[in-house]
């Protein structure tokens, strides 16, 4: 292993073998005593797309949330979903079994669809044209918006699906779906997010769908790993501490180092990225 895999999966904090159920129960609590701690807080809130990060990080979510309300013996804590679309969502239904698996205190939808097309429209009137891969992370940057609008409104806090394998790419908006208040699955790499839906009882056409970040209208659903340019088992093997082609490698550590400052607060004098 050399020492920049070494130091990655310090830094994301990968096991290479989980137990499922300690796992589960690791997040939960993560989610109670956060919520014990900070007694404003009423809700978790969280966008769901029907994908596998979000229906796992939905469904710890609502078990927290009920072993909570257990606990106080009322109904003091709520999770929130929240169906975001720009337009019409290519794979509804798999959102919808999502909810039904997930089985959340509220549900909202909001279309971000004229929210996205009116900044768009002000940034061309001045001057600005967005391209499809800027308009991406618009969606992405609308949909945290709403999010946290709606944690403010509700005395909550926003989740966020961020995991190993997104982290070490840089998969992910900064300041969009990067830029949530908790993180419970962090440490955890793709398959093992998969393996503890299998344990939760999820339906398998949710975790083991192309997983697809779909923000690209001249190139929608593109898969992940089309978009990375290898494989998720290639990127969890790395995390796991294992060697993959070097083909892979390079690109992998490619994309870890040129996403650096996605991974860090705003960069100040004290920093070292800035020199």
């Amino acid at each position: 292993m050399s020492e920049l895999q070494r130091k990655i999966i310090e830094e994301l904090k990968v096991s290479p073998v989980i137990d499922v159920e300690q796992e589960v129960r690791k997040s939960i609590d993560f989610l109670k005593a956060y919520a014990k701690k900070h007694h404003f807080l009423k809700s978790f809130v969280l966008g769901i797309s029907g994908g596998q990060d979000s229906t796992l990080v939905g469904k710890l979510a609502q078990m927290a949330v009920d072993e909570l309300n257990a606990e106080s013996g009322g109904k003091n804590y709520a999770f929130i979903a929240i169906r975001m679309p720009y337009g019409v969502q290519f794979d509804e239904q798999d959102c919808e079994d999502a909810l039904a698996y997930i089985k959340p205190t509220e549900i909202i939808t909001v279309n971000i669809k004229d929210a996205v097309d009116a900044s768009a429209r002000a940034l061309q009137a001045a001057g600005i044209e967005l391209s499809d891969f800027a308009k991406g992370n618009e969606k992405a940057r609308e949909r945290m918006k709403v999010q946290f609008s709606v944690a403010a409104m509700r005395d909550g806090v926003v989740l966020g699906t961020d995991h190993g394998a997104e982290a070490i790419t840089g998969f992910f908006t900064k300041f969009g779906d990067g830029g949530a208040d908790l993180m419970p699955i962090y440490r955890l790499n793709k398959r093992q997010g998969r393996q503890i839906l299998a344990y939760l009882d999820c339906p398998q056409h949710l975790y083991l769908k192309v997983p697809t970040a779909d923000l690209e209208e001249n190139r929608p659903a593109i898969p992940d790993e089309v978009a990375l340019g290898l494989t998720y088992d290639q990127i969890d093997d790395y995390l796991e501490g294992k060697t993959i082609p070097d083909e892979a490698r390079v690109v992998l550590e490619a994309h870890y180092l040129r996403s650096q400052h996605k991974r860090h607060l705003p960069i100040t004098i004290f920093d070292d990225f800035w020199k």
